[in-house]
């Protein structure tokens, strides 16, 4: 099939989804929007809070399908992915792997008139702040010849959280930031661009909502706290959290109600999850000391979860099971399933959803899936605290 068929038909359903899907879903996050003052092929580049984040921007965009670069995982789903490629046709971007393909396949697609949807910051938001953008986007946006949108949605991390699965209904906005046309862009040396980037998408969802204080209504909006947060302020222990409904607990006792206005109460330690989250990393490196103030026992184990899944990743989209069993990580390496990563031979780490583990090699690309309440978070922690890569 041509590619101009392939377009009318993305066309088709982007006309047919939108007024239907759409409008569930927007009416849901109680989303409103403006609309992206631009036609033809253009490249958008948004903050990224939730997993609906694609669909709540077409509200801005109903006249003009946006084409998503989407996480390599969707296409790794049966079916579903063959039903996404045919409605929407994403780009696929391996996380903590090279986006050199993703890159390529974006800029000829620019060139053939179409309007691509890229979030820069590479995955959700755990702690309701922008992460930052790959500091090579600027390079590729000057490259691309068409007019940069910055777009921003606000609220959303405050209606669904990256650990959370139920929505709550508040308050979530989307709108354009600003327009830089491709001779503004040729003008700028890309650390610009990319700084402005990062400027006009940044949100940080607790300063907002200490100007808006905004109720998020939901019976269970405390409920998968346990992916996002794993280090208990009281005992110390981690692993050892758990929520249910609007309460996140501890096995010592320790106890949080999340109120309405996405505040703890008691708030004494912590006001909110981003504090919580901010403080766990920094106590983290101080109980295991990845930098090594002194000698690493290498052989004591730091901490570990039972029942994951390992396997390998291919380039096209296969998957290969290496094996089922125990993930452990020690200061110099971490263990899957039988199998050892050498934290020196990690090049990078990623997650996707809440309880996919991405490892990149020199050679190789894994994933590592999770049990349901698990929490994979620490080991990313980990390896960002590790500047070395645990070479001690």
């Amino acid at each position: 099939m041509s590619e101009e068929k392939k377009c009318r038909r993305h066309r088709r359903y982007w006309r047919i989804l939108l007024p239907t899907m759409g409008k569930l879903i927007w009416r849901k996050f109680r989303f409103s929007a403006e609309p992206i003052p631009c036609e033809g092929a253009y490249l958008l580049i948004t903050n990224h809070v939730t997993s609906y984040d694609p669909i709540l921007l077409g509200k801005s965009s109903r006249k003009q399908q946006i084409y998503y670069v989407s996480s390599e995982h969707l296409f790794r789903l049966g079916w579903i992915s063959k039903v996404i490629s045919h409605i929407v046709d994403p780009i696929p971007r391996m996380k903590a792997a090279s986006g050199a393909d993703s890159v390529r396949l974006m800029l000829k697609r620019l060139k053939d008139g179409q309007a691509i949807c890229l979030f820069a910051e590479g995955e959700q938001s755990w702690d309701g702040r922008s992460i930052g953008i790959v500091p090579s986007t600027g390079k590729m946006v000057r490259l691309s010849g068409v007019p940069l949108v910055t777009y921003r949605i606000e609220g959303g991390y405050l209606a669904l959280p990256r650990w959370r699965k139920k929505i709550c209904k508040g308050k979530v906005y989307g709108h354009p930031v600003k327009v830089y046309q491709p001779e503004e862009l040729k003008r700028m040396k890309p650390e610009e661009i990319t700084e402005c980037i990062n400027r006009d998408i940044y949100e940080d969802a607790w300063e907002r909502q200490k100007q808006e204080s905004v109720i998020f209504k939901g019976r269970k909006r405390a409920e998968g706290m346990e992916t996002a947060v794993y280090l208990c302020p009281a005992c110390r222990k981690i692993g050892t959290l758990h929520s249910k409904k609007s309460r996140v607990f501890c096995d010592c006792g320790f106890s949080l109600e999340y109120t309405e206005t996405c505040r703890f109460e008691p708030a004494e330690l912590f006001e909110n999850v981003g504090e919580w989250i901010a403080w766990q990393k920094t106590a983290l490196g101080e109980l295991v000391n990845p930098r090594g103030a002194g000698d690493v026992n290498h052989a004591d184990a730091i901490f570990s979860d039972e029942g994951i899944t390992l396997s390998i990743l291919d380039t096209g989209h296969e998957e290969k099971q290496l094996g089922e069993g125990r993930l452990i990580l020690y200061a110099d390496r971490l263990e899957a399933a039988g199998h050892t990563f050498p934290c020196a031979e990690i090049e990078d780490m990623a997650m996707v959803m809440n309880r996919r583990l991405l490892i990149s090699t020199a050679k190789e690309y894994y994933e590592i899936r999770a049990p349901k309440g698990s929490n994979l978070k620490k080991y990313l922690d980990f390896y960002e605290l590790n500047a070395d890569h645990g070479k001690n």
